[in-house]
C-alpha cells in the first residue's frame, strides 16, 4: 500500500458518502458532511453492564497505537516494526502436549492460536481443553456479533457441555454425588487459556448449576446416556442454546446477573468446535467459521480438505433447508441482501433470540427489563417475521479419521477467511511446517560437515527466506491476512494502516480475526494403524 493508498483510506472516512464494509448488517454509516456517524439499526452491545469485568484494555499493547476516531487532528498511520509486532502478538497463546514421561503420545502435538481486534472491545473468543473424565482434546473459535456477550457465554460452556454429554452414567452419578454431599467436584476440563481470557465470574454459580441440571437430564434417561460423539456434539450445542433463551426467562432478583442473561440472549456467536481424540477428529459448525486441514501428499504437495460449510446466504443447502422449514410465501423474504430476513449473515448461530422468539415472548421479556438502553438492547422485529425460529443452534458434525498426511488443522473466524482463501492459508502453515521442521525437527547435513558447506546451506535459507518473522503460526496467518498486497507479500505500509485504522473506520476494512492451528504428530498416528 503506498502513501496515496493510505491517504485514501483517511480521506474516504472523512468525506466519502458511504465505504462498504464486511460481515453482519447491524449498523449502517450515515455521512453528515465531512463526518461520519453511525446510526443505529439493529443493536449496538457492550461486552458487560456496568460493575463487571471489561475486555477493554485486554489487548493494551494495541489500544496504545490505534486511534479513536477519524476526527483526529494528528492521525498518522505510521508504526514501527516492533511496534506492529507487539500488536499482533499481545494475543498469542501455544501449548505443547506432553504425557508424564515428556515425550509426545497424543495424536495432537501441539496447538498454536492467536486474535486481533477489529471491533472494541473484540467480539471473537476461542476456547482449548483436555477432557479429564472422557478421552481427547477440544478446540474452538467463537464469532460473536451485536456485542461478545453471547460469544464469551458460549466459550465458557460448550466444551463443559459436550464433555458431560460424553460421559458414563457411572461418572455422572459419582459427580452428582459430590455435589448433594458438598464435597468436590471432579474436574471435568483442564483449560489452556490465554492470561488475557476473560470470564463472567459473577454468574459462573448459575452455568453450573444450569449444566447440574443437564447432566441430571441425563441420569433420568432409563438407559445409559451412551451418545456417539456426533449425538453428543449436537445435543451439547442445542442445550446450551436453549438454556441461554429459558436463562433470560427466568425470574432473576440479581440486577448483573439479569442484565448479563440480557446481553448474551439477544447478542450472538456462531462456533466451531474441534473434538479430538487419537486418529478420531469431529468438527461440529453453526455458523460461517471455518475448519480446515492441510494435507501434504505422498510427492510433497499439500492440499486442502475442508471440514465445515459457512452457513449462509450462499450456501444452497441452508437455503433449502430453511425454505423446507417456512411457508412458500416467505420464500423471497427468507434472505433479503444475502442475510437472513436481512438482518444476519449467518443463518444458524447461538443466542440471536429477536430471530428465534415470537413478538409476544421478546415484548413480555423486554418490557420489564429496565434501562435497556444502557445494555444496548433494542426491541426490533425485523419485516416478514411471521413463523419463527428462523435461526437455529443446531450443528453440523464432520467425521474424519485422520492419517499421516493430515499434518495439521486450522480453525478460524469468517474474518480470516475473508481475507484468505483455504488454499493459501495451508500454504503458508506449509511453508512454517517446512521451515520450523515441526514434525522432524533434526538437520540433515552431508558428510563431512565443512564452513563451506554450512555457507552455502546458509545462503540458500536466506534466499528461500526462510528466516521467519513469527514463531506463533496464528500470528504468521494474521500478518499475511491484512497486510498481503496483490502478489501475497507482506507490505509493512498496508499493515501499519490496518493495525492504526480508527475505531469508526476499522470495521469497515476488516472484522475480527482469531486463529487456532492444530498440528498433529504423524508419529502417533502412524502407530495407531501399525498397531490395529
Amino acid at each position: 500500500m503506498s502513501g496515496t493508498v493510505s491517504s485514501w483510506i483517511l480521506s474516504s472516512a472523512r468525506n466519502s458518502i458511504v465505504l462498504q464494509g464486511k460481515g453482519r448488517l447491524y449498523s449502517i454509516c450515515i455521512p453528515n458532511r465531512n463526518k461520519i456517524k453511525w446510526k443505529l439499526v439493529f443493536s449496538k452491545t457492550r461486552l458487560y453492564p456496568a460493575g463487571s469485568c471489561s475486555l477493554d484494555n485486554t489487548f493494551s499493547l494495541k489500544k496504545a497505537f490505534r486511534h479513536t476516531s477519524t476526527e483526529e487532528e494528528h492521525f498518522s498511520f505510521q508504526l514501527s516494526p516492533s511496534q506492529i509486532n507487539d500488536i499482533l502478538r499481545a494475543g498469542e497463546l501455544s501449548h505443547k502436549v506432553l504425557d508424564l514421561n515428556g515425550k509426545h503420545a497424543n495424536s495432537v502435538l501441539r496447538f498454536e492460536s492467536n486474535q486481533l481486534a477489529s471491533n472494541t472491545p473484540i467480539e471473537d473468543r476461542r476456547s482449548a481443553a483436555t477432557c479429564l473424565q472422557t478421552k481427547g482434546m477440544m478446540f474452538g473459535v467463537f464469532d460473536g456479533h451485536a456485542g461478545s456477550a453471547c460469544a464469551q457465554a458460549v466459550s465458557e460452556r460448550l466444551l463443559h457441555y459436550i464433555a458431560v454429554s460424553l460421559m458414563s452414567r457411572q461418572t455422572l452419578e459419582e459427580i452428582e454425588l459430590a455435589v448433594e454431599c458438598m464435597k468436590p467436584v471432579l474436574p471435568i476440563l483442564q483449560w489452556h487459556k490465554h492470561p488475557n481470557d476473560v470470564e463472567y465470574r459473577e454468574i459462573t454459580s448459575q452455568y453450573f448449576e444450569n449444566l447440574r441440571v443437564y447432566w441430571q437430564h441425563l441420569l433420568d434417561l432409563d438407559t445409559e446416556p451412551g451418545f456417539s460423539l456426533e449425538e453428543a456434539m449436537i445435543c451439547a450445542f442445542k442445550r446450551l442454546d436453549s438454556d441461554i433463551s429459558l436463562e433470560v426467562q427466568a425470574p432473576q432478583e440479581n440486577e448483573l446477573m439479569r442484565n448479563i442473561a440480557l446481553q448474551v440472549a439477544f447478542s450472538g456467536a456462531t462456533a466451531c468446535v474441534a473434538h479430538v481424540d487419537g486418529v478420531h477428529l469431529h468438527v461440529a459448525n453453526t455458523g460461517d467459521c471455518r475448519a480446515i486441514l492441510g494435507v501434504c501428499e505422498e510427492d510433497g504437495t499439500w492440499s486442502t480438505l475442508p471440514l465445515t460449510r459457512d452457513h449462509n446466504a450462499f450456501d444452497e443447502f441452508e437455503i433449502r433447508r430453511l425454505k423446507r422449514e417456512h411457508p412458500r410465501s416467505e420464500e423471497k423474504t427468507l434472505f433479503v441482501n444475502d442475510r437472513l430476513l436481512g438482518i444476519l449473515m449467518p443463518s444458524r448461530a447461538f443466542g440471536d433470540v429477536q430471530l428465534k422468539w415470537s413478538k409476544e415472548l421478546q415484548h413480555s421479556v423486554l418490557e420489564n427489563s429496565c434501562d435497556l438502553e444502557a445494555l444496548n438492547i433494542y426491541q426490533y422485529v425485523p419485516p416478514n417475521y411471521h413463523t419463527p425460529p428462523y435461526l437455529t443452534a443446531e450443528p453440523e458434525v464432520t467425521y474424519h479419521k485422520l492419517r499421516s498426511k493430515d499434518k495439521f488443522l486450522v480453525i478460524a473466524s469468517d474474518g480470516l477467511w475473508e481475507m484468505l482463501s483455504n488454499e493459501k492459508v495451508v500454504k503458508l502453515v506449509a511453508g512454517q511446517l517446512t521451515e520450523h521442521h515441526v514434525q522432524k525437527p533434526q538437520l540433515a547435513f552431508e558428510k563431512p560437515v565443512n564452513l563451506g558447506y554450512m555457507h552455502n546451506l546458509l545462503l540458500q535459507r536466506k534466499n528461500r527466506g526462510i528466516a521467519s518473522l513469527d514463531q506463533n503460526i496464528a500470528t504468521h496467518l494474521i500478518r499475511h491476512a491484512i497486510g498481503s498486497n496483490e502478489y501475497g507479500e507482506v507490505d509493512q505500509e498496508k499493515l501499519a494502516a490496518m493495525l492504526t485504522l480508527p475505531e469508526d473506520l476499522a470495521r469497515m476494512y476488516r472484522d475480527d480475526i482469531t486463529v487456532t492451528v492444530v498440528y498433529f504428530n504423524s508419529e502417533t498416528i502412524e502407530n495407531y494403524y501399525r498397531n490395529n
